[in-house]
């Protein structure tokens, strides 16, 4: 089953790893185990970064050919 994380929850415990190995909080038995945590959440941040970015392009294209496909309304009574 894969685990359901968002970005700001990967982020924040790949900070704490970070502290507890600069620390030096982590046992030598430990380190291997929170290495390889490291390296999953940095690829959940990667993976997240990379689909927002294609989102946003995305959006900015379709605001580009045509502003009212973004749902930029000019509701102005004028």
């Amino acid at each position: 089953m894969k685990e359901k994380i968002n970005y700001t929850e990967a982020f924040e415990e790949l900070q704490e790893i970070v502290s507890e190995i600069e620390q030096g909080e982590i046992s030598v038995d430990d380190l291997s185990a929170k290495v390889k945590r490291a390296a999953l959440l940095i690829k959940i941040c990667k993976t997240k970064l990379s689909s927002t970015e294609e989102d946003v392009e995305q959006i900015l294209k379709a605001f580009e050919s045509d502003p009212r496909e973004t749902g930029a309304n000019n509701n102005d009574p004028d």
